[in-house]
């Protein structure tokens, strides 16, 4: 695993449960601001149920994609409180 790799990994394994960051946000804290599809490739290939990568959503507040289907994804983040109106996050 990559330097960046790792860094993803710890950044996204802090958001708090009923919290979630975007890809972007996730990759300028990681160091590498232009790289949120890279943070979404590595998230796409995580198995670790440590790292809650269902947090992690688009910048234009829809979900995005999730290793476990996008419905899964929803059902976690409403489960959590996270608050998605039309298929968007408004509370983070």
């Amino acid at each position: 695993m990559g330097l960046f790799s790792e860094r993803v990994r710890r950044i996204v394994k802090d958001i708090p449960r009923g919290e979630t960051m975007s890809y972007a946000q996730v990759a300028a804290l990681a160091g590498s601001p232009g790289a949120a599809r890279a943070v979404g490739n590595i998230m796409k290939s995580n198995r670790d149920p440590e790292i809650p990568c269902h947090r992690v959503i688009r910048s234009d507040g829809t979900p995005g994609g999730y290793n476990q289907g996008s419905t899964e994804k929803v059902r976690k983040l409403k489960e959590e409180g996270v608050i998605l109106s039309q298929a968007k996050i408004i509370r983070r």
